[in-house]
C-alpha cells in the first residue's frame, strides 16, 4: 500500500494498523460512510507489532480462564467476580462486530482469526485448589459462566487436558473449563478489516510512514506531519480527529502533542517471549488455553499458560510468556533510545518512584531476562511434567509499555491493562496499555467514539446502524433476567463465526 492515493486534509486520521485502529476505523466508516479516513503505519506490513499472532497470547480474554480477574474479597474465602463478568461482556462486543464484519462481507473466512478452543484453569496444591474452588463457586452463579465445568479428580483433568496430568507427582489438582472459549489472532482480522477500510471511498491505509510529529492549530484540527520512509519525502496532513494506536509508539507521539493530559504519563516497557512447540505429535494431545496462578512479582502480562494456538491454518503450542529487559517501545519500529527520549520533566520523577518502590518488579524482570533455557524448561514442566527440552525452541514476542500515571496523590503507579487518554477538546485519543485490550477492542473503540464523537451513535442514522454492527450495544446482558437475550445473541454470533 503506497502512498499515491493519501487523503488530504482527512476527517480522521489513525495512527497505527493494529487491532485498535482496525475496529475504530471500520466502525467509523460503517456508521458515517462520508467520513474521509487516513491509516499511516510504519512497517511495510499491517498489524506487526502488539497485534501480531506471534506477539501476544491469541486468547479471547473473557474472564473464564484468567485467575487474576477474580482475587479473593472476604475472610470466608470468597471471590470478586466483578472483572471477569465485565470482560466477559466486552469481549461479546467484539465477536459481535466481528460477526457483523463476517455477514455483511467486510471480511471472510472466520476461521483464519477465531477459532473454538476451550479455556481452563489449572492449579496444584491445597491452597490454590481451594482458590478455584471458590473461584468457581462464584462464577457459576452468573449466566454468562453456567456451562463452566469444575473437577478435582486427575482422570477427568487428564480428559480435558491430558499433558498437565501425565507424569505428574500426586498432590491436590484442580481445573475448570468452559468449551465456549476461543483463540484469536488479532493480527488476522486487524489486515482484513484494514484491507476492507482501503478499498472503501475516501479511505486510505499507508503502510511505511512513520508520524513524527503532531501538533494543533488554532483552530482546534491537527496538523499531522509524516515521513515516506521509502522516499524520505515529509509532507502534512491537517485532520479534524487523530487516533493514536501505535502500541507502544503511542507514548511518544501523545507527549509530542503537547496536550496537558500527556504530561502526567510515562511508560515502562517490557518485552516477551515464548516456548514453542510444533512437534506434532504433542500438539495433537492439548485443545486448550491452561491458565495458572501468577508468579511472585511478575506483572499481569507475564501469568504462565499452555496454549493451543491456531496461525495462518497451522495449529502450535505456546507456553510462557517470559519477561525480557527492553528500552524499545516497539518489537519492529522501536529504538533503542525510545526509553530514555520518552522522558520528561513531567514523567521522570514518577518513572524513578516507580523504580524504586517496584524492586521486586525490576528483579523480576533482570532474572527473567538472564534465566537459561533449562529454568525455563522446568517451570514449563510445573504445567507439562513429561515436557522434553528438544520439543521446545525460545520465541522473542511483542512488547508491552505499561503506562505510569499519577493518581490518588501518588505518583509512580503502575497500570496493568488499557488507558485512553484524551484532550478536553476531545480531538485526539491515545491508546496506551496491554492486555486484555485486543480482546475487549471493539468495547473500547466504542468508548472512544462515544466520548469523542457521540453523535454519531447516539443520533440519527448512526443510532440504528450501531444496533446493527454490535447488536448488544446499549443492553445491560448483566442481570439474570436477560440470561435468554444473551444466549440468543451470542450463539448467533458464534454461528457466523464458526464456533458452534
Amino acid at each position: 500500500m503506497s502512498d499515491a492515493t493519501v487523503i488530504d486534509d482527512p476527517d480522521i486520521v489513525l495512527v497505527g494498523s493494529g487491532i485498535m485502529s482496525a475496529n475504530l476505523g471500520a466502525l467509523l466508516k460503517r456508521l458515517d460512510p462520508n467520513l474521509k479516513i487516513q491509516l499511516y503505519e510504519v512497517t511495510d506490513e499491517l498489524a506487526q507489532e502488539a497485534s501480531n499472532a506471534w506477539n501476544n497470547a491469541g486468547t479471547g480474554h473473557a474472564g473464564i480462564c484468567e485467575l487474576s480477574y477474580t482475587p479473593f474479597v472476604g475472610e470466608d474465602g470468597s471471590v470478586d467476580i466483578t472483572k471477569a463478568v465485565e470482560v466477559f461482556q466486552e469481549f461479546e462486543q467484539s465477536k459481535q462486530f466481528w460477526a457483523h464484519a463476517v455477514s455483511s462481507g467486510m471480511v471472510d473466512q472466520p476461521s483464519d482469526f477465531i477459532n473454538p478452543v476451550p479455556h481452563v484453569s489449572f492449579v496444584y496444591g491445597q491452597n490454590q485448589v481451594d482458590f478455584l474452588t471458590s473461584r468457581h463457586e462464584g462464577l457459576k452463579q452468573h449466566h454468562f459462566f453456567r456451562d463452566m465445568e469444575f473437577s478435582t479428580d486427575p482422570d477427568v483433568i487428564r480428559q480435558w487436558a491430558p499433558l498437565l496430568i501425565e507424569g505428574r507427582a500426586e498432590m491436590p489438582v484442580a481445573a475448570t473449563k468452559m468449551d465456549a472459549g476461543t483463540d484469536v489472532n488479532f493480527g488476522a482480522i486487524a489486515r482484513k478489516l484494514m484491507r476492507w477500510l482501503d478499498e472503501q471511498e475516501g479511505c486510505n491505509v499507508a503502510t511505511g510512514h512513520r508520524v513524527v510529529d503532531l501538533s494543533e492549530t488554532q483552530s482546534g484540527h491537527w496538523d499531522v506531519e509524516v515521513r515516506d520512509l521509502a522516499t524520505g519525502r515529509k509532507f502534512t496532513s491537517r485532520a479534524k480527529f487523530v487516533f493514536v494506536g501505535a502500541g507502544g509508539g503511542s507514548l511518544p507521539l501523545l507527549q509530542k502533542s503537547g496536550i496537558p493530559e500527556s504530561l502526567e504519563f510515562g511508560g515502562f516497557p517490557i518485552g516477551g517471549q515464548w516456548l514453542v512447540c510444533d512437534t506434532p505429535e504433542v500438539v495433537a494431545q492439548h485443545q486448550a488455553k491452561v491458565y495458572g496462578q501468577a508468579q511472585d512479582e511478575a506483572p499481569t502480562m507475564a501469568v504462565p499458560h499452555l496454549d493451543t494456538r491456531v496461525i495462518d491454518g497451522k495449529k502450535a503450542l505456546l507456553f510462557g510468556p517470559f519477561a525480557a529487559w527492553t528500552t524499545k517501545f516497539l518489537h519492529k519500529g522501536g529504538r533503542w533510545t525510545d526509553l530514555f527520549r520518552s522522558l520528561s520533566l513531567g514523567n521522570v520523577g514518577p518513572m524513578i518512584r516507580v523504580g524504586l518502590s517496584e524492586i521486586p518488579l525490576v528483579k523480576y524482570l533482570i532474572e527473567q531476562g538472564t534465566q537459561s533455557m533449562e529454568s525455563r524448561i522446568k517451570l514449563l514442566r510445573t504445567y507439562y511434567p513429561q515436557a522434553k527440552y528438544r520439543d521446545w525452541k525460545l520465541v522473542d514476542a511483542g512488547i508491552r509499555v505499561q503506562a505510569i500515571k499519577k493518581e490518588d496523590g501518588q505518583a509512580g503507579i503502575v497500570h496493568y491493562g488499557t488507558e485512553v487518554v484524551s484532550n478536553t477538546n476531545k480531538t485526539i485519543a491515545a491508546l496506551l496499555g496491554a492486555s486484555p485490550g485486543a480482546s475487549v477492542s471493539v468495547s473500547i473503540m466504542l468508548d472512544v467514539v462515544e466520548t469523542c464523537m457521540p453523535h454519531l451513535i447516539h443520533e440519527e442514522p448512526g443510532k440504528s446502524i450501531i444496533k446493527q454492527l454490535v447488536p448488544t450495544y446499549g443492553l445491560d446482558l448483566l442481570p439474570a433476567s436477560a440470561a435468554d437475550e444473551y444466549t440468543s445473541l451470542s450463539r448467533a454470533a458464534a454461528s457466523v463465526l464458526g464456533l458452534c
